[in-house]
């Protein structure tokens, strides 16, 4: 029985491995899964994404499904909410950043439609293909994500520097950074 080749990141964790063969590098296009990625990226800062994978359902549950329109009405009192959430990073800024970037995320959707219109036009609406060989290889960051980093700040996001956001276009599919032997790369 032969074994398709896989990403070297994920090889040997069920959860991440299901990650990467399902998700992972696919081109999103849909304003809620772009949301939700976002505010995992952010808490991801400065830990792994594994982690952060590992704690996604109670994500989901914390914040409401990742519903931005109920998270940009959260008080006080939510966040104390959270702030007590062992199923959570329990992070004061980040969790004060996501209902930030979720007022900001509206924001967008209103001056372009959709936050997907905004987001994919740094690519022109499509992903970019990169060849790696080595995942080991692969950028933290780029001048692309320094131009979106800077442009997301500008319109009132925290925690969206470059590495957050050259990892949500990683996730999100903006580009394609699987391994050329990866038997996704061509599939994504």
């Amino acid at each position: 029985m032969s074994t398709k080749h896989k990403c070297g990141w994920c090889v040997g964790d069920t959860l991440y491995e299901a990650y990467h063969d399902k998700e992972w590098g696919v081109p999103v296009y849909d304003d809620a899964t772009l949301f939700e990625f976002l505010i995992l990226e952010t808490f991801q800062a400065g830990l792994s994404w594994i982690t952060i994978l590992r704690k996604r359902e109670n994500f989901r549950l914390a914040f409401d499904d990742f519903d931005y329109k109920k998270i940009v009405c959260y008080n006080q009192e939510k966040i104390d909410l959270l702030l007590q959430d062992a199923g959570i990073i329990r992070n004061k800024l980040k969790i004060n950043a996501t209902i930030t970037n979720a007022q900001a995320f509206m924001k967008i959707q209103d001056e372009f439609g959709s936050f997907s219109s905004y987001i994919w036009k740094f690519t022109n609406g499509k992903p970019i293909k990169n060849n790696l060989v080595n995942y080991k290889n692969a950028p933290a960051n780029t001048t692309l994500s320094d131009t979106i980093s800077k442009d997301l700040k500008k319109r009132g996001f925290k925690f969206v520097g470059s590495t957050v956001v050259y990892a949500h276009m990683q996730a999100t599919g903006m580009v394609n950074d699987h391994e050329v032997s990866c038997f996704r790369y061509n599939e994504v």
